[in-house]
């Protein structure tokens, strides 16, 4: 089978304030993967991320498979108490995506936010799930071929077991091509793209539940692979700096 990569980074170097963050960083993410950025606090994930869209300066080569993919990001801590401070409704938030009532009423839809007024709303109104919900539904309108996912809010029940993972997952599977996926016909009549995932966490069971490959990242690439195949316990150790339990995470 053809290695059809989407990005590829060689030897990425950032440098900020004087202190080395990202140093000679080596990988590549295929089409479609859900690819897992895996670190401790302060290991340089979140500046990958930035130099990855262009927004903080590096040196090395940084090149996706076109020159404008469609991206979608989700930055780290957004939080309902920050929207409590702006005078916005749902509808709002979704308009700077320049879509339609249609396309937005259809989205909050797929995420299980069906009562028309969750629109009127204050996103900082929502109950926890509901806002989770409605980020996810925010970072994929407009179908884009690339979501950044930054370490969101963990541990909210969004739905009996389903969790903010367990939705993202959901919509990963159904933008690929799998098995268990609709007939390529239902796909293409939905206007569904293939969806790569880039997420950063330091969650290993998120790691063994959801992720096709992993990069383990303390400033330096310190592995990358498949999660079940590479995250031993010494290689924890190492990340971490610190013993690690390790057990493999049983996701259904």
């Amino acid at each position: 089978m053809k290695n059809d990569f989407i990005l590829k980074v060689n030897r990425l170097n950032v440098e900020l304030g004087g202190e080395r963050i990202i140093e000679d960083l080596s990988f590549q993410v295929k089409k479609g993967e859900f690819f897992t950025i895996l670190g401790p606090n302060g290991a340089g994930k979140t500046t990958l991320f930035k130099a990855l869209l262009g927004l903080i300066p590096y040196q090395g080569e940084i090149s996706w498979d076109s020159k404008n993919p469609k991206i979608g990001y989700l930055p780290e801590r957004l939080s309902r108490a920050k929207f409590k401070e702006l005078p916005i409704s749902v509808r709002e938030f979704f308009k700077f995506k320049e879509s339609s009532d249609e396309k937005i009423f259809e989205m909050l839809k797929s995420t299980g936010l069906e009562n028309s007024k969750i629109l009127e709303k204050g996103p900082g109104d929502l109950s926890s799930g509901q806002f989770q919900r409605m980020l996810i539904g925010w970072s994929l309108i407009g179908d884009p071929q690339v979501l950044f996912f930054d370490e969101p809010t963990t541990g909210i029940d969004i739905g009996g077991e389903e969790t903010i993972y367990s939705l993202l997952d959901k919509f990963w599977k159904e933008r690929n091509f799998t098995p268990l996926n609709p007939p390529k016909a239902v796909r293409q009549s939905r206007n569904l793209t293939g969806l790569t995932i880039l997420l950063v966490t330091h969650d290993l069971n998120i790691v063994y539940g959801y992720s096709t490959n992993v990069l383990c990242l303390h400033k330096k690439k310190l592995c990358s692979g498949p999660p079940r195949e590479i995250l031993t316990p010494e290689i924890l150790e190492k990340l971490y700096g610190t013993e690690v339990k390790f057990y493999k995470h049983t996701h259904g």
